[in-house]
């Protein structure tokens, strides 16, 4: 995962811009650009604090949703026998 991608694609999301994030995070502006553009690390401490800002949890901003499973995913999955078993409950309710 490309850290700085993931900041500025979640900061861009809730609207802020570098300045408005590092200032609600603690951390420099110029820091954080040059850590969105992949030219500096970020320490765990430092993203934490980005992850305060945006209003998410660690676990969060890794989650980036990506090996999530569509229902449509698990139904092709069954088996026939499955399916069919499936499709007879969803009729009895």
């Amino acid at each position: 995962m490309d850290v700085g991608k993931r900041i500025k694609e979640l900061r861009e999301r809730t609207g802020f811009t570098q300045n408005r994030l590092a200032e609600w995070a603690g951390v420099s502006q110029t820091h954080l650009r040059r850590v969105e553009l992949g030219q500096q690390d970020i320490t765990i401490g430092q993203l934490q604090l980005v992850c305060d800002g945006l209003g998410i949890s660690l676990a969060e901003f890794f989650n980036s949703g990506e090996e999530t499973e569509t229902l449509t995913d698990v139904i092709a999955k069954l088996t026939p026998k499955q399916k069919q078993l499936l499709t007879e409950f969803l009729k009895s309710i």
